[in-house]
Formats: structure tokens, C-alpha cells, sequence
């Protein structure tokens, strides 16, 4: 039996965004394999964005007289992606017991999957409370 090599064996994975994205939302798969901010009951989430990143700006690079605009911090276009295992804190949309399964609610935020769930389940509430409000953070163990 030959070997293979390992390209990954747990996350984080980097991934070129399509659109502006903040850490902590929930992003899916795009077309050339990048990504973006899930829409709600995704089929192709991935996972939870570790940091802040976005596409390069189309703005002019100069000023009215010609000269360089230079910023102190660049914004990085690609990002870090959590998934199979890691525990993140998420934003909800609606409260969410300990252990439920959540999905993607859309803006980047999550929501209790229910009994029959229609988009790719991201991972469980490992919140020790549960989340008791929409817009609470909350604990999420990835899949």
C-alpha cells in the first residue's frame, strides 16, 4: 500500500474572500474556491472566519493631486477558517439550548438547526448556559 500525503489534518484553513468578512461569521464556499459570508441555511458552509479580511478595494490609489494614499495597516485579503473540532464563539440569531445543532442564519451568525435541518449543520452549542437571546455570543464546537 503506497502513502499519501496530509494536506490537513485539523483547521484552521486560510481561504481568499469574495467580499468583506469579520471574524467570528460563519462563511461559505464560493466560486474559485473562495469564500464568503454564508447565507442563511447554507449547503456549502465550511466553517467560522478567525479573523477580519476583504477583497481588494477597487478606490483609487491616489489623491486629487496624484500623490500615493498609503495605509498604516493593510487589510489582509485572505482568512482563516475554523472547522472540525475547534471551538469558536458565534454570534445567534435566536437562543439555543447546550448541545443543539446549529446552522447558518445568514449574516454571518448562527441558529439552531431544529429536527429537520436544511442547510449543513456547522456544529453544537457548547455554550455551558445555552444562549437565551438573538444576538448573544455563544460557544460553538465545529464540524
Amino acid at each position: 500500500m503506497s502513502a499519501i500525503p496530509m494536506v490537513t489534518k485539523h483547521g484552521p484553513k486560510t481561504f481568499h474572500v469574495t467580499e468583506t468578512v469579520r471574524g467570528g461569521q460563519v462563511v461559505e464556499a464560493r466560486t474559485g474556491g473562495k469564500i464568503g459570508v454564508a447565507a442563511a441555511d447554507s449547503g456549502t458552509v465550511l466553517g467560522v472566519s478567525i479573523g477580519d479580511a476583504a477583497p481588494p478595494s477597487s478606490a483609487s490609489s491616489a489623491d486629487a493631486f496624484g500623490n500615493p494614499l498609503v495605509s498604516a495597516v493593510s487589510v489582509p485579503e485572505y482568512t482563516a477558517v475554523a472547522y472540525g473540532g475547534i471551538e469558536v464563539r458565534c454570534v445567534f440569531s435566536a437562543a439555543a439550548a447546550f448541545g443543539e445543532a446549529v446552522v447558518s442564519a445568514g449574516d454571518g451568525k448562527v441558529k439552531p438547526a431544529g429536527a429537520s435541518p436544511t442547510g449543513r449543520i456547522l456544529g453544537y452549542v457548547t455554550e455551558p448556559a445555552g444562549v437565551t437571546a438573538a444576538d448573544q455570543s455563544g460557544l460553538v464546537r465545529t464540524l
